[in-house]
């Protein structure tokens, strides 16, 4: 019998990835997504919660949203709040999935207080080389936009571009070509798994004092529209 799944889903290219993944693994049934949040944004990406409601519309899977006190609070605090949403939601849960990729302590740190609720964790992608990774992305038809840059390792410039073969080959030689140690996150508008796409606006870039932010205006189009 397959496991039913829930997706960690962050907007961005990722879990994009990690979803279309599982979507093809015969030994998962995705039912659903979730994502934390702090004030109506995601944290990181800052994309609105409405647009998160978009991709999941477009997905058509339901979305378990997660409300945070803060961007980075008490582990002990996190961990329950995820657990408690996740056992609240009313989905039937067998495993939780994550597109981290480095193996680096986190599968570690997320089966400490996923597996002890009864769940597998899965990470489709751990442990693949970023480059790789970057290429099957693109090639994926998986369409998206850095929207948040790290100032200590890139410029605010890189804010609205989209992650394609030029950018790829423009990234300077310490930046991980998927942003894993943090250079940049980024929002998905199209690919194989959306029954549409989103269109972006852009309006301008928040500079702050290091994480700079693509900030837009955003509408879906269902593919029957």
């Amino acid at each position: 019998m397959k496991k039913k799944v829930v997706i960690s889903w962050s907007s961005g290219k990722d879990s994009t990835l990690t979803l279309l993944r599982l979507l093809e693994d015969e030994r998962y049934n995705v039912v659903g997504l979730y994502t934390t949040y702090v004030k109506d944004e995601v944290p990181f990406q800052a994309t609105p919660l409405e647009v998160i409601d978009m991709q999941a519309d477009l997905i058509g899977l339901p979305l378990i949203k997660i409300e945070l006190p803060e961007v980075f609070p008490a582990n002990d605090v996190y961990q329950s709040l995820v657990v408690e949403g996740l056992k609240q939601s009313g989905l039937a849960i067998d495993a939780v999935a994550f597109g981290d990729m480095f193996c680096n302590g986190i599968a570690d740190y997320r089966r400490s207080y996923i597996e002890p609720a009864g769940w597998q964790c899965v990470f489709p992608l751990l442990g693949e080389s970023s480059k790789q990774l970057a290429i099957e992305i693109i090639e994926r038809g998986i369409k998206t936009m850095l929207v948040t840059v790290d100032g200590q390792v890139l410029s605010s410039r890189w804010c609205g571009h989209w992650y394609n073969d030029a950018l790829l080959g423009e990234l300077p030689s310490h930046v991980d070509p998927c942003g894993e140690d943090g250079e940049f996150h980024t929002l998905v508008v199209e690919a194989p798994c959306f029954n549409g796409r989103i269109e972006l606006d852009k309006t301008h870039v928040d500079v702050g004092e290091r994480f700079s932010h693509q900030r837009y205006r955003a509408r879906y189009l269902p593919n029957d529209q």
